[in-house]
């Protein structure tokens, strides 16, 4: 069982949100790549569960159940200075842990494999450098 650094601002809830977004059956996985000049620091994870899922005791049900899968998955998978959201869907609460553990997986995944990359502005930018360099 590892313990992990919860993000609380929602000024950080809002950057993973306009960053990367990665869905799939049972949740939804928003990251927030690192900032640059950032001191290193061990990867944050926020839970988000809306209105619109139902009642408070089943949104509470949906953050413990997403609690308990970055549980076992932090130390494998998430990477330092990187800020986690994972969203909670209308089967959060119900699907088997199993499918539910799947899915996280599957999203910090992808959503590491994206961020490990550099972004398309980057890749253009040197791409315009290296033919400006070639006259």
């Amino acid at each position: 069982m590892s313990k992990f650094l919860i993000i609380k601002k929602r000024k950080d809830f809002l950057r993973a949100a306009k960053d990367i977004t990665m869905m799939s059956h049972h949740v939804m996985l928003q990251a927030a790549r690192p900032l640059l000049g950032e001191d290193e620091r061990p990867a944050r994870i926020g839970f988000t569960a809306t209105k619109r899922l139902g009642k408070a005791n089943y949104r509470n049900r949906t953050k413990r159940r997403l609690r308990a899968v970055v549980r076992e998955i932090y130390d494998k998978l998430a990477l330092n200075n990187v800020d986690y959201v994972l969203v909670g869907r209308f089967d959060t609460a119900t699907c088997p842990f199993a499918e539910l553990r799947r899915d996280v997986i599957y999203t910090f995944k992808k959503a590491n494999k994206e961020i490990s990359q550099p972004s398309s502005s980057e890749e253009e930018k040197s791409v315009e450098e290296d033919s400006g360099s070639a006259d």
